[in-house]
């Protein structure tokens, strides 16, 4: 599978960064990418207004993601991002699509709300209920995770015993101090220890710290971007899963049963 990461900043108006997605899309097509993966949170963003992802919301159904929908047919490539839908009780959820050819073929409601370093993501938005699912793209079956999904190794166990090869993580990973290194331990972490690929993106801007990664099954780091804009690709190969697989049978030695969401 060729993966390509695209991390840029994201604008207050949605018009805008419907354009950018189309724009990364198109670009990711024409250098051959079976799955891109771009940020979390990219339909609006004011960084003055924590509350403006409430306000900028919109359905499944709405304008943002009808262009991009529109966008995406007649082609094979999945394209994988995460947008702020309204809610009950005049919240939002924070959902990661998965769009192919014009449809949406699956969505994951984030489950683990960022409420830490001074953040309140809960202000805002309602967490999700349900395992997110996985989705086969060129042969590989991916599981979804949302940016502050990764500091729980929980949800990345779960995905890779219920047969995840890929694990995607858009984010929008705030600047701060030691805030880099935890982002590149944990992504080379929840990888190492899954056996998985992580393809891990994160929004560029004066907030967050961009630096979009691809790790290996082994731990490696393949692909990476910096501080910047940036389309990045990446191959991911089954033979490199199977081949970490033998030398490191973690999910076979394991004494602990399959994680599962508590109610």
């Amino acid at each position: 599978m060729k993966v390509a990461m695209g991390q840029f900043m994201v604008a207050r108006e949605w018009q805008a960064n419907a354009d950018s997605c189309i724009a990364l899309m198109q670009e990711a097509r024409q250098g051959g990418a079976d799955l891109l993966v771009l940020p979390e949170g990219v339909l609006a963003r004011d960084n003055a207004d924590p509350d403006f992802v409430l306000k900028a919301a919109q359905p499944l159904d709405g304008p943002f993601v009808a262009l991009l929908l529109a966008a995406s047919r007649g082609n094979s490539l999945t394209t994988m991002m995460n947008v702020h839908v309204p809610a009950p009780l005049d919240k939002a959820w924070n959902v990661l699509i998965a769009i192919r050819n014009g449809d949406i073929i699956a969505n994951y409601r984030k489950l683990h709300l960022y409420d830490a370093f001074s953040v309140q993501e809960s202000r805002n938005v309602t967490a999700g209920d349900e395992v997110p699912p996985l989705v086969e793209v060129a042969g590989m079956r991916v599981g979804l995770m949302t940016c502050y999904d990764v500091r729980f190794p929980e949800l990345a166990r779960r995905l890779a015993l219920d047969g995840a090869d890929v694990l995607v993580l858009p984010s929008a990973w705030v600047k701060g101090p030691l805030k880099e290194m935890h982002w590149e331990v944990l992504v080379t972490a929840r990888a190492l220890e899954n056996t998985c690929y992580v393809v891990a993106v994160g929004e560029c801007g004066p907030r967050n710290i961009g630096c979009s990664l691809t790790v290996d099954p082994l731990g490696v780091a393949i692909a990476r971007g910096a501080e910047a804009p940036a389309l990045v690709f990446a191959s991911l190969s089954a033979e490199r899963i199977a081949y970490a697989r033998r030398q490191l049978p973690v999910l076979e030695n394991r004494r602990f049963s399959s994680p599962r969401l508590s109610v």
